[in-house]
């Protein structure tokens, strides 16, 4: 019998268009190559956390969550139901790639592209301007942002705590995405901090955050 202790799971939700997101999904895979963790994605909507909110927000971020924040997460959870939730993390990353990293932008011609990056039908884009499976969509966005509040956004993070209860935390927001021994140290102070039951908030100054102009 093996002694290996289970890998640690760790549940991440994620809406494809948000910099922060991807940035804090590529410091957990650093993170991975040095500590055994299991990650399982879930998707979450900019788009369903803003629906009631709209004209409270500039016209430009109205216009991304009305119009351009909608497509990419239903081409997803189509995915995800028609595919199984395992291809949501390469699909992910060939989103986040192309999206984030390429600048290329959240329209259809990058997410059939990611698409057929990962070996998924092209079939799928049929979903672009609605689908079935919204329902599937919003209860997935819900389980997410239930377990922080409906103050913040994408990511949020889950693991188990040291007594075994649940942890779960917005973020943490960081660019660009630690690496190496530095990621490991993030993690561990970021599980040391979201574990203390009278932990809030915290924060730090910023001069710069990541160019929302291609989205």
């Amino acid at each position: 019998m093996s002694d290996k202790s289970p890998a640690t799971p760790v549940d991440f939700w994620f809406d494809p268009l948000c910099p922060w997101a991807w940035m804090t999904s590529r410091w957990v895979l650093e993170v991975q190559k040095q500590r055994d963790l299991d990650v399982r994605w879930h998707l979450m909507s900019l788009a369903v956390l803003n629906e009631d909110k709209l004209d409270e927000l500039p016209a430009e971020y109205r216009e991304m969550l009305e119009v351009k924040a909608w497509g990419p997460v239903r081409v997803v959870i189509a995915a995800q139901e028609e595919h199984g939730p395992q291809v949501l993390g390469d699909l992910y990353t060939a989103l986040g790639t192309r999206i984030h990293n390429k600048d290329e932008g959240p329209g259809k011609e990058t997410v059939a592209a990611a698409l057929k990056d990962v070996g998924l039908p092209e079939s799928l884009m049929d979903h672009w301007d609605s689908t079935p499976y919204e329902p599937q969509l919003r209860a997935s966005h819900k389980e997410g942002i239930d377990k922080v509040g409906q103050e913040v956004g994408t990511p949020v993070i889950a693991v188990p705590g040291p007594d075994g209860e649940e942890i779960a935390f917005f973020g943490p927001v960081v660019t660009p995405a630690p690496q190496g021994e530095e990621a490991v140290r993030l993690w561990d102070g970021t599980l040391a901090v979201a574990s203390v039951p009278g932990f809030y908030e915290i924060k730090r100054t910023r001069t710069k955050g990541p160019d929302f102009s291609n989205l």
